[in-house]
């Protein structure tokens, strides 16, 4: 059977029923071929504001469901379950012509196509955008997420995260200037290209509707680590200077860093003159506002360390919560380094529906807030495979065996 044949072998819809996908995008069809963080994390965006989203699987599944801890249950990782809300699933094997088939009859009803197979995967299973998409599913916009991008000296080449952040530059800027290098401690690189990825797919659907045509969507997570150096790369191409680690301290701001107490790490910042003046105020030193070591911010960086011994001793005794609440009411930016646990269950977090917690679903809640749209709830991630006897029953294949592998 040809992909043609498949797809239109039944004249009723393929896509998976999804009752719950209401918001702003409802209507808008999305395939999530992708695995690990950046291509699933923007599959849940669109699903988040309404997108029907359906996620697809080869048999052994997206690398993620076996990443760190799992659920108690065994059945998912809290990498996975971030990841792949308000999904349906379905499990295909892409290497046999008949799943290639069903594929194609799912791009068929698509809006959106989300993948980040290694370059080139696509084109060799005979779908590649230019040479096959462009004109089959003229409205169709294709999103795909790599390293590098598809061509230029590093065209094709894998990308993970932390490879990334040192390639970069990323990892060169984070840390403390007498130790080494360090990765920041989330998926930073993979998280901004989901959000690029997000804001190209959106833009691309406006454009559509002017245009009526889909177009290709290309981010890597290249740009996006590139895109994350300010102020640093701006700095360099002002005046060739390469930057330095600065720890928790601001390269540009000064006060701008941790300090400890006897109750745990607590941060501050004071980005303008009244802050500093106001910061100093409450700790009682009012007069180090009129040191000429410390009178502007440019003099502030020159004595940062001069500055840290002074204020550090002021603050090592107090309660951070208190104190977090003196500057914040004289508008200095200041806070307890809260753990995890901590932030998840903060008051202005919970107040925000961050952090979900109602019995069905318990995890982070949708961070972007419209004024008149409302997102979907979220919904934790079906079992694999959960609607792929749908779509195949729906094309008249369900009883019909995979063809031997290509």
């Amino acid at each position: 059977m040809t992909i043609d044949e498949a797809a239109t072998r039944t004249g009723v819809s393929a896509w998976p029923d999804d009752p719950d996908a209401r918001g702003i995008l409802e209507g808008v069809k999305v395939l999530d071929m992708s695995r690990i963080v950046a291509g699933p994390y923007c599959g849940q965006m669109l699903a988040d504001h309404g997108a029907s989203v359906v996620k697809v699987e080869s048999p052994a599944g997206d690398d993620t469901r076996l990443w760190g801890r799992l659920s108690p249950d065994g059945a998912s990782s809290g990498y996975y379950y971030g990841l792949n809300r308000n999904k349906r699933n379905v499990v295909l094997d892409l290497g046999t012509p008949r799943d290639r088939e069903v594929l194609a009859r799912l791009i068929d009803e698509a809006d959106v196509l989300i993948e980040n197979f290694k370059v080139g995967t696509m084109e060799r299973w005979g779908l590649g955008y230019e040479e096959i998409l462009a004109a089959r599913a003229p409205r169709l916009v294709y999103c795909r997420i790599s390293g590098f991008g598809g061509d230029g000296p590093m065209g094709g080449l894998p990308g993970y995260d932390a490879v990334l952040q040192a390639y970069g530059g990323l990892m060169s800027v984070n840390g403390y200037a007498d130790r080494g290098s360090l990765r920041v401690g989330v998926p930073i690189v993979d998280i901004v290209a989901a959000n690029m990825a997000f804001s190209a797919v959106l833009l691309a659907l406006r454009e559509r509707d002017t245009s009526g045509r889909g177009q290709f969507c290309d981010i890597t997570l290249l740009d996006s680590v590139v895109s994350l150096l300010l102020p640093h790369s701006v700095m360099w191409a002002m005046d060739d200077i390469a930057p330095k680690r600065t720890g928790d301290a601001h390269p540009a701001v000064a006060p701008y860093q941790t300090f400890e107490t006897e109750h745990g790490e607590f941060f501050l910042c004071a980005g303008n003159e009244r802050q500093f003046r106001s910061l100093m105020t409450i700790l009682g030193r009012p007069e180090v506002v009129e040191d000429p070591r410390f009178n502007s911010n440019v003099a502030r960086l020159q004595h940062v360390d001069e500055l840290a011994d002074i204020i550090g001793p002021l603050i090592s005794a107090q309660d951070p919560e208190t104190l977090t609440k003196e500057l914040n009411g004289v508008g200095v930016p200041a806070s307890p380094v809260n753990p995890i646990p901590d932030a998840m269950s903060a008051s202005q977090v919970v107040h925000r529906d961050l952090f979900i917690d109602d019995g069905v679903y318990r995890g982070i809640g949708v961070p972007i807030h419209l004024g008149r749209s409302v997102p979907r709830r979220p919904m934790p991630p079906v079992p694999q495979g959960a609607d792929t006897e749908r779509v195949l029953r729906a094309m008249g294949l369900a009883e019909t065996a995979a063809e031997e592998p290509a």
